[in-house]
C-alpha cells in the first residue's frame, strides 16, 4: 500500500501542479484544506485515477470523501484494483 500512496502522491503533484514535493505531502494530510483543492481538482484527480491506475468513476462512485486524504484515495484505488 505504500508504493500505493507514493503514485498517489506523485499523480496528484503533477495533476495539480503544486508547488510541493510528492514526499512533502502526508498520507492523512487534508488535501482540500492543505492545498485548496476545488470541484476543478477533484476532477482532474478523478481523470488522473483513470490515466495513471485504470480505475474509472461513475457518478454513482464520485464521493468528496475519496479525495479526502491520500490514504482514502489509495484506498478507493486498492478497493477497485481488487474488483
Amino acid at each position: 500500500m505504500e508504493d500505493l500512496k507514493t503514485r498517489v502522491k506523485i499523480m496528484i503533484v503533477e495533476r495539480l501542479f503544486l508547488d510541493v514535493t510528492a514526499g512533502e505531502i502526508g498520507d492523512r494530510t487534508p488535501l482540500m484544506e492543505t492545498y485548496g483543492v476545488d470541484s476543478v481538482a477533484l476532477f482532474e484527480l478523478a481523470l488522473g485515477l483513470e490515466d495513471e491506475f485504470g480505475v474509472s468513476m461513475d457518478d454513482v462512485d464520485f464521493d468528496i470523501n475519496t479525495f479526502r486524504t491520500v490514504t482514502s484515495i489509495a484506498e478507493f484505488v486498492h478497493e477497485r484494483q481488487e474488483a
